[in-house]
């Protein structure tokens, strides 16, 4: 039992809607976080959306109004240049809003673990409040970071968090997040302990 880091979307064309300062914000954050994961030794787990340049792999509103972005072997595809990376680092490519939908995601948690999931990235209203949702369907605990998540849609994002707060999800700061995962971990030590 145990806590990962999610770090969803953050990718050029995912970010190109976001004010640079925003965006900035956004990855120092995340790479405190991922640097905090990282010293415990808990998974960071990088997502993405990839498709074909034909669109064949893509979501319907995708194909059906010939949107083409985070195209596979484009610029736009790439990770932040500013978020910092380690070999450790879990890869996830997806193909619709939410990284369960037809990945491995739930082998990677469950040969780890995992029973919190922390989730940070872009949208809010879209990406990471679907990973939210079918994270809570299988029974783990959610938190959602708020100061590193973002959208294009600041009214939908607000409902959304509103909604998942103290129901799907805990919502909570970058710096609290960190400050929480010692007691996190002991508390999931102790569980293991109990059940031994």
């Amino acid at each position: 039992m145990t806590v990962a880091l999610m770090i969803i979307d953050m990718q050029i064309d995912a970010l190109e809607a976001l004010p640079s300062t925003r965006v900035e914000q956004l990855v120092e954050r995340q790479n405190r976080l991922a640097g905090a994961f990282r010293a415990r030794g808990l998974a960071v787990i990088m997502v993405g959306g990839e498709f074909k340049a034909d669109l064949s792999d893509a979501f319907l509103e995708m194909r059906r109004k010939q949107v083409s972005v985070s195209i596979e072997g484009t610029p736009g595809v790439a990770l932040h240049p500013a978020l910092e990376r380690d070999a450790g680092d879990i890869e996830i490519v997806k193909k619709r809003y939410s990284t369960f939908f037809r990945t491995n995601l739930d082998e990677i948690l469950a040969e780890r673990g995992v029973t919190r999931l922390v989730l940070t990235g872009v949208n809010t209203h879209a990406c990471i409040r679907m990973a939210a949702i079918d994270a809570y369907q299988r029974d783990l605990d959610v938190v959602i970071v708020e100061d590193a998540v973002a959208s294009y849609d600041d009214q939908h994002a607000s409902v959304s968090l509103r909604y998942m707060t103290d129901k799907i999800a805990a919502v909570m700061s970058a710096d609290s997040a960190i400050a929480a995962l010692p007691a996190w971990m002991t508390s999931q030590n102790s569980e293991i302990r109990q059940a031994m």
